[in-house]
């Protein structure tokens, strides 16, 4: 069970290290398995490169290898990445997950392309990351399994394209060597049952235990039981996303008294009745799981 970690801040809008801290703890103290550091979820887009480097290092440091550690590294310039990863000290970070390039929208060539020349230019172990929600470019099945085929780091897969028929096709037809992680908490289910091996949550921002005991109970093939879980938490997957994400799960963590409800333009805060609809949604969860 990973998290894609959330970025908290300030009043004054500047990283709020001290509840980055907070919910370091949490995710340690609730057996998560891994941080997925910097990706969407943690706004990136919006933070300087001093302050990414100050987040990795802290969380890094924090956790002192109790804790997986993900870190988003990709982007549409390819050289770019590559300097990144050749450049940036990368000391204790465990993988890394790289999304499809945005914007610019190349063929499955350019994308087996980007992908082999990041691979070749790091030891590290690389995640790819399908969203084409966000991208506007999917990255068909084939694309995948030849680059995991021809690449030895390349070793996961985070299927966030909502597609559940093309994400079971890639199952099918990947190699051993691929581990493909659902990037959509309210897919995790399916894929899971199919023969994915866990998630990239935004769910596990605020529940971690919650999803914790959903993930085991999938390892464990006991579907029957995490069915039950996941019907549970099917309304607050919807809210979280209701007014984007990272959006509802900062508005639910402020609700819940981890971090201020403050997110970095373009982005803004979820409406209010979002709010309340997740704050509302957290006392039918608690009062199940009491039952």
């Amino acid at each position: 069970m990973g998290v894609a970690i959330v970025t908290p801040f300030t009043e004054t809008n500047e990283v709020d290290y001290a509840a980055l801290e907070k919910l370091v703890d949490l995710h340690l103290n609730s057996g998560t398995d891994f941080l997925c550091v910097q990706g969407t979820t943690g706004e990136t887009p919006t933070l300087t490169i001093d302050e990414k480097r100050n987040i990795r290092k802290r969380i890094i440091k924090q956790v002192d290898g109790r804790m997986g550690i993900m870190l988003g590294c990709g982007g549409n310039n390819t050289r770019a990445v590559i300097e990144e990863l050749q450049n940036e000290d990368f000391t204790g970070v465990d993988g890394i997950l790289s999304v499809v390039p945005y914007y610019n929208k190349p063929s499955q060539e350019g994308l087996y392309q980007h992908f082999k020349a990041i691979a070749n230019s790091t030891s590290l172990p690389i995640y790819l990351y399908n969203v084409p929600g966000r991208t506007g470019l999917n990255m068909h099945p084939e694309t995948t399994v030849r680059l995991a085929n021809e690449c030895k780091n390349i070793i996961g897969f985070k299927a966030a394209s909502g597609n559940i028929e093309q994400i079971k096709y890639l199952l099918k037809i990947k190699p051993d060597t691929l581990d493909v992680l659902s990037g959509d908490d309210g897919l995790t289910y399916e894929i899971m049952k199919a023969g994915g091996v866990g998630v990239i949550s935004v769910f596990g921002n605020v529940y971690p235990k919650e999803f914790v005991s959903f993930i085991r109970l999938m390892q464990q093939g006991k579907y029957d039981e995490a069915k039950e879980l996941n019907d549970r938490y099917s309304e607050i997957y919807k809210l979280l996303f209701a007014d984007g994400n990272p959006g509802g799960a900062k508005a639910q963590l402020s609700n819940l008294g981890y971090i201020k409800n403050i997110l970095r333009l373009p982005l803004t805060p979820v409406r209010e009745e979002i709010s309340e609809a997740l704050r509302l949604a957290d006392e039918k969860l608690q009062a199940a799981n009491r039952q």
